[in-house]
């Protein structure tokens, strides 16, 4: 998942286009009434607003002279919304005439939506495919009308690597034939990771503040990490999966990826929900605590917090030394910040649970994948294909813009072999619930802790294959220049822990540093 990205262009147009982007930090105006727009929280636009030194239209003005002048380099974004400006004028007169709701958290706040999350607009969502360009959902995705009822606005799509990595063993992460190669800002010529790799390079490049994004295995802690911003994996069934391109519902699940741990609680705050279009909404809804999730950003989360590490196989010399010295020093500061760290542990059968296919993960998702996909396209009222095979024979027709001959459509073909959830798919379901009910469950009861403590995104599978929460916060920077992250990972619904932790561990350490656009 972390593979090196291959060049997309000349490394000459690299290279021009590094120096373009670079020497027009200079000289370009990043400040509205002595504001400084880069790098501002969703509270600094905020009080902006109400202080009268900052409009939505200015603010959107700005993301999409940011887009326009890095998006050559970077592909984090696939298109912006021809809207975005009407939707801010908007916001600015509710807010001059003080509307019900423009007080909100995300009124008037620019949103990118990553290229499989659904809108009813002059927006396309094609997970980076052209076979669904021109496609037109039945209604909008339930977490984008929740932004929209919270005021925000639509500020485009994010790139994606295509089809939620789900299209192709060796695609490139964050690589797609609508959005192109997504770069890492920090190093261009390092993964910015996948599948959510726009929502996270678009957010630490400061084309936008606020993004969503998808997980089904490390989608959004992997870019999270890779790209030094904070991503939010919400317990599946937290938020709706209603509207949003499918790999399979069973893992499933939509965050925010925001630079900032509250940031990132702000939109949480505003996504969650029961959704009667998804069921699973029905029974994750319990974990929703009464007054929201801010009320969790506190200054001494950390106290008393019971922390896990599981050395093996997390931090081993494997990682590299900086990394491994960077973790010793943080595992200090959460002790330092009142959490109790119980260090040692083990997870019984791990390797069989990070192993794709020794687990029982691919079997089922295959089956899973194409049920559900099947059924979504199905129910689209305007669309090229309508079902897996459509697909697989679209990108054989068109095998030039799809990149079939670079990388094939495996993935795409073992799941159209498969007929439904059979035996096999049985087993491999039965095994899954079985690896997790022995696996973490059993660590975190047994050791009553709080939260698992890894680095980057490497405990993904373990979080995905139990529907559990993750939170990825910046941990530092390799001898390259390269961000990794730290993720806190626990049981279902156990969010507000979790915002607790990763929050003290922020204001602890304060990581995140702009990015450096390195070659």
């Amino acid at each position: 998942m972390a593979a090196k990205a291959p060049s997309c262009i000349s490394l000459f147009s690299v290279l021009v286009l590094i120096l373009l982007a670079l020497t027009s930090f200079g000289s370009q105006s990043f400040t509205v009434h002595g504001l400084s727009i880069r790098e501002a929280t969703i509270y600094d636009l905020q009080l902006a607003f109400k202080q009268n030194q900052l409009t939505s239209r200015q603010l959107v003005q700005f993301y999409l002279q940011e887009i326009r002048r890095l998006n050559p380099v970077l592909n984090g974004v696939i298109e912006v919304n021809p809207d975005a400006l009407y939707q801010a004028d908007k916001a600015d007169y509710q807010r001059k005439a003080k509307a019900p709701g423009y007080y909100s958290g995300l009124h008037g706040i620019p949103v990118l939506l990553k290229d499989n999350i659904g809108t009813r607009d002059k927006l396309n969502t094609t997970a980076g495919s052209f076979a669904l360009l021109g496609s037109v959902l039945p209604r909008e995705a339930s977490v984008v009308t929740k932004l929209r009822s919270a005021g925000a606005i639509i500020l485009g799509k994010a790139s994606l690597s295509e089809w939620a990595q789900f299209r192709s063993l060796t695609a490139p992460p964050g690589s797609s034939p609508r959005g192109g190669q997504g770069k890492n800002p920090y190093v261009l010529s390092a993964s910015p990771c996948g599948s959510s790799s726009g929502p996270a390079i678009s957010v630490a490049a400061n084309l936008v503040a606020v993004s969503l994004g998808t997980e089904t295995d490390g989608s959004i802690l992997c870019p999270a990490s890779f790209n030094s911003v904070v991503g939010i994996k919400p317990t599946v069934g937290l938020t709706s999966r209603a509207g949003v391109i499918p790999v399979t519902p069973r893992q499933d699940t939509i965050g925010p990826i925001c630079r900032t741990v509250m940031d990132a609680v702000y939109v949480l705050d505003a996504i969650v929900g029961y959704d009667y279009k998804d069921q699973a909404t029905k029974e994750a809804s319990k974990y929703i605590p009464r007054g929201g999730y801010k009320q969790f950003l506190g200054a001494y989360g950390l106290k008393g917090k019971r922390l896990g590490i599981v050395r093996n196989p997390f931090f081993t010399s494997g990682s590299g030394s900086l990394q491994i010295q960077a973790f010793e020093q943080h595992f200090q500061t959460l002790r330092q910040g009142g959490a109790v760290l119980v260090d040692h542990l083990e997870i019984a059968n791990i390797d069989t649970i990070l192993n794709f296919n020794s687990s029982g993960e691919a079997i089922a998702s295959l089956a899973e994948f194409k049920l559900a996909i099947n059924s979504y396209l199905k129910d689209l009222v305007v669309s090229p294909v309508r079902s897996l095979a459509d697909i697989i024979a679209f990108n054989l027709n068109f095998s030039d813009v799809e990149m079939i001959k670079e990388f094939g459509q495996d993935i795409f073909l073992a799941a159209q072999a498969t007929n439904g959830i059979g035996n096999n798919e049985k087993a491999a379901l039965l095994n899954l619930a079985k690896l997790t009910k022995d696996g973490f469950e059993k660590l975190m009861t047994y050791n009553r802790l709080d939260a698992l403590v890894t680095p980057g995104a490497d405990v993904a599978p373990v979080l995905a294959i139990g529907g559990f929460p993750g939170i990825s916060v910046p941990a530092g920077y390799d001898n390259k220049g390269v961000p990794f992250g730290i993720t806190f990972g626990g049981l279902k619904g156990s969010e507000p822990k979790l915002i607790q932790i990763a929050y003290g561990f922020e204001q602890a350490t304060k990581i995140r540093k702009p990015p450096t656009f390195l070659p």
